[in-house]
């Protein structure tokens, strides 16, 4: 079964924070087929976490989109820093903020990411 495009993701991913009651914001548009898809969760209490693209090993038999945490706990610079060395890299990426006082952010996680 084949993944679902980026650009369809990041839509229903969006619409889904909102159904949930979460403020959530596409910051970067990516390339629509396949690029990919970074989450950044602003705690709105000096902290945030970033989610990524979950290692290749754990999502080959999956056409589920899976995401591994990146950072956790760390202010928001130490976010906005390393997707700039991530946009150095991968300039197609897709970069979505949700606010959330608890964390929460609806992606599926690798198991043992």
């Amino acid at each position: 079964m084949a993944r679902l495009r980026s650009d369809f993701w990041v839509s229903a991913y969006l619409r889904r924070c909102g159904v949930e009651g979460l403020d959530a914001a596409l910051r970067k548009r990516g390339s629509a087929e396949a690029g990919a898809i970074f989450v950044k969760v602003d705690h709105l209490d000096g902290t945030a976490s970033l989610y990524g693209p979950a290692p290749q090993s754990f999502v080959e038999d999956s056409s589920e989109r899976l995401f591994t945490p990146i950072l956790q706990g760390v202010t928001p610079l130490d976010v906005e820093e390393r997707m700039t060395k991530e946009l150095r890299f991968d300039s197609d990426l897709w970069l979505v903020e949700v606010d959330d006082r608890d964390g929460r952010h609806f992606l599926d996680l690798a198991s043992d990411a």
